[in-house]
C-alpha cells in the first residue's frame, strides 16, 4: 500500500480524498495555486504545497509543478480526482514514465476513450449498444448531408474531442444540416484544437443513465448500479439520483452486466463511468468518463462502498474488495449540485462566504471545502458543494433533501439552493417523469413568466 498520496486538484473533490487517504493510514499532500493558500484542502492535508499562481493552466494544469511536488514530497502516487488532468492521458503516460503511480485508467485506456469515435467503435466491438450514427468522423459537408438523410433528422453534430456542452449543434432538419455542421467544426476547433466531428442520431426525449463500472485491470470487473442524471442545464448536470426512477431490477442487471463485461473484456483498472442515453427501453452509449465522477456519492450512498478507497487499493494491486452478487442497492440517493451563481443568469458569484452552516441528521452528507470567512476565487468551476441524501425510498430521500436545503446557509454569496427548493416542488420531479430537455424548457417557461 502506499505510504503517502498527492491529490492533483482542489475544492470538495481534494478533500474526499484527504479523507479516504486519513482512514487508510496514508500520508496526503495537497497541491494549491496562489489563489488558493488559506483552501480547506490545504489545511486538511498532512502536507501542502503551492505550484504555481491562480490560473489553472499555471498550477493545477502544470504537469511539471506536479511531479515536482511529488519528488519533494515523496509522495509516491497522484490521486486526480476530477476535471483538470484527471483524463490527459499525456499526463498519465509522464506520470508512468516518473515511476510514480496514477490513480486511475492506463494512459491507453483514457486514450481511447477520450476519442468519441474511438470510444464509440470500441464500445460497440464489445457489444455495448450505441446511438446510431456516422461510423467516425464526417469529413465535409456532403458526407454530413448523406448521413442526416440516412439515418433521420433531427441529428447531432458532435466534436470528437468534446465535452462540457462544447462542439454541439443540433440539427432539425436537411435545411440546418449546413450551419449545425460548419459551427460545430468551428467551436470545436476553437475549443479543444480539433476541429473532427460526427454525426448522431438525435432522440427526442431520452433520460441520461450512467452505469457505475469498477475493474481490476486483470479481467475482473463489477457494476455499481446507475445513476440518473436527466437534470441538465446546456449539457451541465444538476442533479443526480440512483436508482433511476425509470429503471427496473431486471434491466439494472441487464445493462450492468454488459458494461461490466466490456471494461473486463479490455482489463480496465479503477472506476469509470459509462454514459447512455435511454429512451422508449433501450440504451444508447454516449460516452466513457475513465475518471471519478462528481456524482459517486449516490452510489456510495445506495451501495454501501467508498470508491476512493477502492480507487486506491486497486492502484496498490491489491485485489477488488467488490463482489457482483453482494452488489444489491439499498434505499435511494439524490445529490444536487450548488453551485455560485446568480439565478436567473447562472452567472458567476465568486466572492467572500460570511456565513456558512452545512445541514445534517440521518440521511444526510454534505461534500463542500467552503467555511465562514472563505472566499471563492473567480477563477475556477462554480460548483461550491454537493448536498447528498438517502432514505429507504425516493419519496423519503426527496422530503430529506427539501429539508436538508433549509438547513442549508450559505450567506454572502448566491448560490443555486433557490433552484433546487423550486425544483422538488414541480410534480415531474417528485414523480421523476422527466428528459434531458426538461430543465431547459422549465427554465424557458419560468423566465417567460417572470418576463
Amino acid at each position: 500500500m502506499f505510504r503517502k498520496i498527492l491529490i492533483a486538484n482542489r475544492g470538495e473533490i481534494a478533500l474526499r480524498v484527504i479523507r479516504a487517504c486519513r482512514e487508510m493510514g496514508i500520508a496526503s499532500v495537497a497541491v494549491h495555486s496562489t489563489a488558493d493558500s488559506d483552501a480547506m484542502h490545504v489545511r486538511m492535508a498532512d502536507e501542502a504545497i503551492c505550484i504555481g499562481p491562480a490560473p489553472a493552466a499555471q498550477s493545477y494544469l502544470s504537469v511539471p509543478a506536479i511531479i515536482s511536488a511529488c519528488e519533494i514530497t515523496g509522495a509516491e502516487a497522484i490521486h486526480p480526482g476530477y476535471g483538470f488532468l484527471s483524463e490527459n492521458a499525456n499526463f498519465v503516460q509522464i506520470v508512468e514514465d516518473h515511476g510514480l503511480t496514477f490513480i486511475g485508467p492506463s494512459s491507453e485506456h483514457i486514450r481511447m476513450m477520450g476519442d468519441k469515435i474511438t470510444a464509440k467503435e470500441t464500445m460497440k466491438a464489445l457489444g455495448v449498444p450505441c446511438v446510431p450514427g456516422s461510423d467516425g468522423g464526417v469529413p465535409d459537408l456532403d458526407e454530413a448531408r448523406r448521413i442526416g438523410a440516412e439515418i433521420g433528422y433531427p441529428v447531432i453534430v458532435k466534436a470528437t474531442a468534446g465535452g462540457g456542452g462544447r462542439g454541439m449543434k443540433l440539427a432539425r432538419s436537411a435545411a440546418e444540416i449546413d450551419v449545425a455542421f460548419q459551427t460545430a467544426r468551428a467551436e470545436a476547433r476553437a475549443a479543444f484544437g480539433n476541429p473532427d466531428v460526427y454525426i448522431e442520431k438525435y432522440l427526442q426525449r431520452p433520460r441520461h443513465i450512467e452505469i457505475q463500472v469498477f475493474g481490476d485491470g486483470r479481467g475482473g470487473a463489477v457494476h455499481l448500479g446507475e445513476r440518473d442524471c436527466s437534470l441538465q442545464r446546456r449539457h451541465q448536470k444538476v442533479l443526480e439520483e440512483a436508482p433511476s426512477p425509470a429503471i427496473d431490477a431486471a434491466t439494472r442487471a441487464r445493462i450492468g452486466g454488459i458494461c461490466a463485461d466490456a471494461v473486463a473484456r479490455i482489463g480496465y483498472a479503477g472506476a469509470g463511468t459509462i454514459e447512455f442515453l435511454y429512451e422508449d427501453g433501450e440504451f444508447y452509449f454516449i460516452e466513457m468518463n475513465t475518471r471519478l465522477q462528481v456524482e459517486h456519492p449516490v452510489t456510495e450512498a445506495v451501495f454501501g462502498v467508498d470508491l476512493v478507497r477502492e480507487q486506491i487499493r486497486v492502484a496498490a494491486g491489491e485485489p477488488l474488495s467488490l463482489d457482483q452478487a453482494d452488489l444489491q442497492p439499498l434505499g435511494h440517493a439524490i445529490e444536487a449540485r450548488i453551485n455560485a451563481e446568480r439565478l436567473p443568469s447562472f452567472a458567476p458569484c465568486p466572492g467572500r462566504v460570511n456565513t456558512f452552516h452545512a445541514p445534517g441528521g440521518l440521511g444526510v452528507r454534505m461534500d463542500s471545502a467552503l467555511y465562514s470567512g472563505y472566499v471563492i476565487p473567480p477563477y475556477y468551476d462554480s460548483l461550491i458543494a454537493k448536498l447528498i441524501v438517502h432514505g429507504r425510498d425516493r419519496d423519503e430521500a426527496i422530503a430529506r433533501l427539501h429539508r436538508a436545503l433549509g438547513e442549508l446557509i450559505v450567506d454572502g454569496v448566491d448560490s443555486t439552493v433557490p433552484l433546487f427548493r423550486a425544483l422538488l416542488d414541480e410534480p415531474d420531479i417528485r414523480r421523476g417523469d422527466y428528459s434531458i430537455h426538461w430543465l431547459e424548457r422549465w427554465l424557458a417557461r419560468s423566465e417567460a413568466q417572470e418576463g
